[in-house]
């Protein structure tokens, strides 16, 4: 596959603040079965200071983001055995570290199902490597830059609206007493909106506070989370919390759950 011509809250406690590698390098691996787009993505990475690791299958790929610890994961969906969905399941079962998923699959589907199996982006082929590097660069900042004061305030911050409850320090939501299954990114914007109670953000400043850049990423990226916030906060009455301002974004109202 041809390429085109020319950061997040993790929450994993282990995964936030993680040190690079003995030689100041962030790992990256890279799951992609074409060796011509593996070969790129080594050699653009490589020149950007990343230590590249990559696997040609998602069996693969699966057993060395178990033992290498990489920084970041590009998936590529179509892969041979596990696909790219199979494998940001898996590890979504034990990590939070940054998933991209790199691929060819266009479809607003699927870029829905990625994002509901926790992958924090994606980019469809063809792409320009420039933007991936871009993308990959942000969500590395956004981590950089947390102070250790920040951190400390985010982990013990826990708020509460009326039967909904967030733990920051858990990365746990409870509507109800019962614990809801959100992504990282859902937790994320979850989280945002509500510390931000009745400011309106906009889809590109709600992509530069969550995912961690802005104006690369598309903005139904940002309605798909809400959409889906708000299906799990409509059992308590709660998807009136994230109202929508039309013309403008969105915003979390708490006067506006029943």
């Amino acid at each position: 596959m041809l390429l085109a011509r020319e950061e997040r809250f993790p929450g994993s406690p282990s995964w936030v603040g993680k040190q690079k590698g003995a030689k100041g390098m962030r790992k990256v691996l890279v799951i992609e079965d074409d060796p011509a787009m593996q070969e790129l993505l080594r050699l653009y990475l490589s020149r950007e200071g990343y230590a590249v690791m990559a696997a040609f299958d998602g069996e693969t790929g699966l057993a060395m983001a178990a033992r290498e610890d990489p920084d970041l994961v590009l998936l590529d969906i179509m892969l041979p055995g596990a696909d790219g969905w199979e494998v940001c399941k898996k590890i979504r079962q034990v990590s939070y570290v940054p998933v991209i998923m790199v691929t060819a699959k266009g479809e607003e589907i699927d870029r829905i199902l990625g994002l509901e199996l926790g992958a924090d982006d994606y980019i469809t082929k063809p792409f320009s490597p420039r933007e991936l590097v871009a993308r990959i660069k942000a969500m590395f900042r956004r981590i950089e830059t947390l102070t250790e004061l920040q951190r400390e305030q985010a982990n013990q911050n826990r708020l509460s609206f009326d039967g909904l409850k967030i733990e920051g320090d858990l990365r746990r939501v409870t509507l109800d007493g019962t614990e809801l299954t959100l992504t990282p990114k859902e937790f994320d914007l979850l989280w945002f909106l509500a510390e931000n109670p009745g400011r309106v953000f906009t889809r590109e400043q709600l992509l530069e506070q969550v995912w961690g850049y802005s104006y690369l990423g598309d903005g139904r990226t940002v309605d798909t989370l809400v959409k889906r916030l708000r299906k799990k906060l409509k059992p308590g009455g709660k998807d009136q919390l994230i109202a929508t301002v039309w013309g403008v974004g969105y915003k979390f109202q708490p006067g506006g759950a029943k």
